[in-house]
């Protein structure tokens, strides 16, 4: 099973000391590959590397790609403004000489506004690095889970389409048998009314009564369309056993289809057979309503 749907989503989680994020990836079906994106500002370029890494995946689908990051709360510790405290202690040393003031205990000096500051550690560019790493790492990974999901899928649109192109080659053997009586049924039905035309004359001879006759089946002969028939149902089968990317090509043997399946009916001259040509078309139509969802 090789076949690839458009059609696909993927989420996966990761972590590590300072972060916690999920990748969630969506896809559907387009004429090419659009990508778009929803990253966190704060990530300088990663938005670059994920297209890069989605055109490197994927050939055709409209694809949108979010990432939802939540960073740890990083080490804090109290830290003396010695600059602030060195401050308070003079203007307190000043004020102790003033009779009547108590001198200022290191406690007090501490729980002064200022004087005790809480600090974070700042994340290093080594941090920063070591987390794109592991964001493209995750993004890989979910990248996997989504071609599978795709070729699950595919698998199941394979099953699908050739269940199709069974009821196509059955319909083209019910025109093959249909076509062989009605050629002989026109035959006799215009022998009778050329030679109701030309009663009594002997301007029409044997030979050119052959040769109106022959006439009218080449035009009405339909073999040569269910020998295309045959030929694109075979290409068909072919192009769903490939290991790379058939959408476009299917498509377009889903025109052939309709082309040939037109000029079928327009040659009918047969209800049978224009039922037939018509069953023929709707089961392309189906057919071709798959495709579009295949890369």
């Amino acid at each position: 099973m090789s076949l690839k749907s458009m059609t696909g989503f993927a989420r996966h989680k990761g972590l590590n000391d300072s972060a916690s994020w999920y990748w969630e990836i969506k896809t559907v079906n387009a004429k090419g590959l659009d990508i778009r994106t929803r990253i966190p500002s704060f990530l300088e370029g990663l938005e670059h590397e994920v297209k890069k890494m989605v055109g490197q995946s994927l050939t055709r689908g409209s694809v949108f790609v979010s990432l939802s990051i939540e960073m740890e709360q990083m080490n804090e510790r109290l830290q003396i403004n010695e600059e602030r405290l060195s401050q308070v202690i003079e203007i307190s040393k000043k004020y102790s000489e003033i009779e009547g003031v108590s001198p200022a205990s290191l406690d007090g000096l501490l729980g002064l506004k200022g004087v005790l500051e809480l600090k974070t550690s700042e994340r290093s560019e080594e941090d920063n690095k070591q987390l794109l790493e592991e964001l493209k790492e995750s993004l890989s990974e979910n990248l996997v889970r989504l071609n599978e999901a795709r070729l699950d899928e595919g698998a199941r649109m394979q099953a699908v389409l050739s269940k199709q192109l069974d009821e196509v080659e059955h319909l083209v053997k019910q025109a093959v048998v249909v076509s062989g009586d009605r050629l002989d049924a026109m035959k006799h039905r215009f022998q009778s009314q050329l030679e109701k035309v030309y009663e009594g004359s002997e301007s029409l001879s044997e030979e050119r009564l052959a040769q109106e006759i022959a006439t009218i089946a080449v035009k009405a002969d339909i073999q040569e369309e269910i020998d295309r028939l045959n030929s694109h149902i075979e290409d068909a089968r072919i192009l769903l056993q490939e290991e790379k990317a058939v959408g476009r090509r299917l498509d377009f043997l889903t025109q052939e289809f309709n082309r040939e399946a037109n000029t079928l009916c327009s040659k009918s001259g047969d209800t049978k057979l224009t039922r037939i040509g018509i069953d023929l078309k709707t089961v392309i139509d189906q057919f071709r309503e798959q495709i579009q969802n295949i890369q």
